[in-house]
């Protein structure tokens, strides 16, 4: 699994930015100043950093520096809007440059082109006997590819990001349909229910009272 390393002094936008992550799939880690940043670097290994430029104790560049020693990516996350402040950070070798305030889904979509850049995406998720392949996208279970449409094939692939995790039908159908929920559950439930069928999941991907569908594993 991808992990990110959030570093963040204002608590309420690093859960923000933690939650929206992890619905993607992604193992996240939060920490709040430059000193325990730079600690965590050292024992622990990362694939993405999202920093905060002006932190408590070590600011941004000097985490950097870390990062780059290590040869892990680095977007920058920072109030700082001036054009000067942006070439900085560029030109010190973050890989991208957000300014706060930012959209959260315009945050993961550069993550996610990070990744791609570095090769750190997850191309393929197991769950039991069951390998889905985002390249090829394609759903085998045992020696047998699974006939899915692209919907199906989603809404599995959103499971399989988060395991064990309770997804509101909301965030199913704005992640698979790309538009806002107007409250109508029918389309999740019967993808669900046809993605349970085709999959042999019927006992695995399990109903969550008053909320959507949770993954066990």
């Amino acid at each position: 699994m991808i992990k990110i390393l959030i570093v963040e002094d204002e608590r309420a936008i690093s859960e923000l930015i933690e939650l929206s992550l992890s619905y993607e799939g992604y193992e996240t880690t939060c920490t709040y100043d430059g000193k325990s940043a730079a600690d965590i670097l050292e024992r622990e290994n990362f694939d993405l950093v999202l920093l905060d430029v002006m932190l408590p104790y070590m600011d941004g560049y000097e985490i950097l520096d870390y990062s780059k020693a290590l040869s892990i990516p680095v977007i920058f996350l920072t109030a700082k809007d001036d054009l000067k402040d942006k070439l900085k950070g560029l030109k010190s070798g973050a890989e991208d440059y957000i300014t706060k305030p930012f959209e959260i889904a315009e945050l993961v979509a550069r993550v996610k082109t990070v990744l791609r850049r570095y090769d750190k995406g997850d191309r393929i998720y197991f769950i039991d006997d069951i390998s889905i392949n985002l390249d090829a996208m394609k759903a085998i279970k045992g020696d047998t590819e699974v006939k899915m449409t692209s919907k199906e094939f989603a809404v599995l692939v959103m499971f399989a990001r988060n395991p064990n995790k309770a997804l509101h039908r909301k965030q199913i159908y704005k992640t698979v349909w790309e538009d806002e929920y107007l409250g109508n559950s029918r389309t999740v439930d019967l993808h669900v229910q046809r993605v349970r069928k085709k999959m042999g999941l019927e006992n695995k991907i399990v109903s969550v009272y008053k909320v959507g569908y949770r993954l066990e594993v």
